[in-house]
């Protein structure tokens, strides 16, 4: 045990040095350059870049190898289990009866158009699959939590957490200005709005700022926030929905020899339960001043603010790793298109929110 310990303890510094590189810069250009209270640019992608400027710059020695795989497996699963605490399933109260239907619709289009988009222009499955999640959840996120459900390279993770991150950067700069024309001010449409069509949770926070920054109006950045955090919770659903029709579709190719349990792995599994937690102990605040019978308000938040930043450290750690192992040169095979489909799955998710608003404010 010691000497694996030994063996895996380089690699493990190694990508903590710059998942923490990652993370830095992730907080400069958010507080410092943006002006943002968090960056819109995930540290997930920074850490990726840095790992893949230090791992095609230097010759990363084999000493290095087995902490990098373990990284890759362990520590990613780690992180992902954690993210399941962000999954508070009161709030999807918070959003009421026009937000629910809204952030649905929205969640199924953005499956089925990337779908479409994929096969219309013969993208791999892999990638398609995680575009899909990252466009229609919580970007970089879920594309982490999806890619060891249906095994996904190095290669398509790190593609597809950039396709996600270049267009959700754009939207949540020109989508604030965009829906306060489209909507007229209207504070509760404007932050459905950002809320179900910007990619990542620091995204639509920094939108939600930008709009209220500029337009005086607060109240669309909590409205933004929680919808976005009501989407989040939908990844219980889509990642395990993802790896089935992945595996379904593909049943014939590589995974035939895959056991039904390969959709549903242990990982998520762990994810749902502390989403789970997480739910429980909200409820026994609300209604007992109690998490779990045991923590008061402050030390249940602690609590999720603590594991909510293991699951930070662990996710950069693991793209760290990623980042290091990955040939750049490698990436050219993927070709244009996933961003093509990136493109396209941004616009129309866009376009369908706005449509689905209307709608819904017209008949509810």
């Amino acid at each position: 045990m010691q000497l694996s310990i030994y063996r895996i303890f380089p690699g493990i510094v190694l990508s903590f040095i710059i998942a923490y590189a990652g993370i830095y810069l992730s907080r400069i250009i958010g507080n410092e350059v943006l002006n943002l209270s968090k960056s819109p640019i995930s540290p997930i992608m920074l850490s990726i870049i840095v790992g893949l400027l230090v791992g095609n710059i230097i010759k990363i020695p084999s000493i290095f190898s087995d902490g990098i795989r373990f990284s890759l497996k362990f520590i990613l699963r780690l992180g992902i289990i954690c993210l399941g605490i962000r999954l508070g399933l009161l709030d999807i109260l918070k959003v009421g009866v026009t937000g629910i239907p809204l952030i649905i619709v929205c969640i199924i289009f953005s499956i089925v158009l990337v779908n479409y988009f994929c096969k219309f222009l013969n993208v791999p499955a892999k990638i398609g699959s995680l575009i899909a999640v990252g466009t229609s959840i919580c970007g970089a996120s879920a594309i982490v939590a999806t890619s060891p459900a249906i095994n996904a390279n190095k290669e398509e993770v790190t593609y597809a957490v950039a396709n996600i991150t270049i267009f959700g950067i754009i939207a949540m700069f020109i989508y604030p200005f965009l829906g306060h024309y489209l909507f007229k001010g209207d504070e509760l449409s404007i932050g459905l709005f950002l809320g179900t069509s910007i990619h990542e949770t620091a995204q639509v926070a920094g939108a939600g700022l930008i709009y209220s920054e500029q337009y005086n109006s607060p109240n669309t950045m909590d409205i933004a926030t929680v919808t976005k955090l009501v989407r989040n919770i939908s990844m219980i659903f889509v990642i395990p929905f993802i790896s089935y029709l992945y595996v379904k579709n593909n049943i014939n190719k590589e995974n035939s020899r895959q056991s039904i349990l390969s959709m549903f792995p242990i990982f998520i599994i762990g994810f749902i339960i502390m989403g789970l937690i997480r739910s429980i102990g909200d409820y026994g605040i609300q209604n007992t001043d109690l998490a779990l019978g045991l923590f008061l308000n402050d030390q249940w938040q602690s609590i999720i603010n603590y594991i909510k930043s293991l699951a930070e450290y662990s996710l950069a750690v693991a793209m760290a790793a990623v980042g290091i192992s990955t040939n750049l040169i490698s990436l050219r095979s993927l070709g244009i298109k996933p961003f093509y489909v990136g493109f396209s799955a941004a616009i129309s998710v866009g376009f369908v929110s706005y449509i689905g608003i209307v709608f819904l404010n017209y008949f509810i």
